[in-house]
């Protein structure tokens, strides 16, 4: 069949399949008269535009992983935490080890994906990674330690979890007492997939926990904010007083115990 009398649908089917821009059917297609044989060929076009960058970019991410395994140092852990600013609950630290075919493109800063996108990516990145391993500090520690000591005791208690141990640690903003070699970049999770994925499962984590706990203390509505200082939460706050996981050294919560 000539190519001017494919249905338009047969061939939206078969340029839904490519990934290069080199592909024949750009060249095969090009001077087809037809309206919508053109809008089809001008979104694949950008479709595979945007596939081909996010794939460099994706690549790019792979930059410090690489340089440590050309270092010597082949198992490399992305390390990063969520959970410092909030008003209950923990903090939340995720290290993940990433095998050098992991091939989830979408894997970036967690801040910059959508809710469905992590939670989607959330078991993939588990299905796919070497190891993946969570550390915890409680509210209780966090009043204890500071938010910033807790987050370190968090994040060596991810590493100490991790059923491989790395040869180096990539870490976002942060160093821990860790006798293992370790990078602090800042910004980490947009310039490391092992950091990005380690923020995922961290975000994805601690916003299930958090929605465990909106059913242990309700009235807080922790499943919508997870334990940010929301207008519902201070409400909540003003009406029930803090819950067992309310940090109680954190202004607005230690000024309710006040009053």
């Amino acid at each position: 069949m000539a190519n001017d009398r494919l249905p338009i649908s047969a061939v939206k089917a078969a340029f839904s399949d490519v990934t290069n821009l080199q592909d024949e059917l750009f060249t095969q297609y090009a001077q087809d008269p037809r309206a919508g044989v053109q809008t089809i060929l001008k979104q694949a076009q950008k479709r595979v535009t945007k596939l081909v960058a996010d794939q460099a970019a994706f690549n790019q991410r792979f930059y410090y992983e690489k340089q440590a395994r050309d270092q010597g140092r082949p198992v490399v852990a992305g390390m990063d935490e969520v959970g410092r600013g909030p008003l209950a609950g923990p903090v939340v630290a995720c290290a993940v080890i990433l095998p050098a075919d992991f091939d989830l493109v979408a894997v970036n800063d967690s801040k910059q994906l959508t809710d469905r996108l992590r939670e989607r990516l959330y078991p993939e990145i588990l299905n796919q990674a070497t190891a993946v391993s969570i550390g915890i500090a409680s509210a209780e520690e966090i009043d204890q330690l500071n938010i910033y000591q807790a987050t370190r005791v968090a994040m060596l208690s991810a590493v100490e979890g991790l059923t491989v141990t790395p040869d180096q640690l990539l870490i976002d903003a942060m160093d821990i007492d860790s006798s293992i070699p370790q990078l602090k970049l800042i910004k980490g999770d947009a310039k490391s997939n092992s950091i990005a994925a380690a923020s995922i499962v961290a975000k994805v984590f601690r916003d299930h926990l958090m929605a465990s706990f909106d059913v242990l203390y309700p009235g807080y509505a922790f499943a919508h904010n997870a334990g940010y200082g929301t207008k519902a939460h201070l409400a909540g706050l003003a009406k029930l007083g803090p819950s067992p996981i309310h940090r109680k050294t954190f202004e607005p919560v230690s000024s309710f115990l006040r009053s």
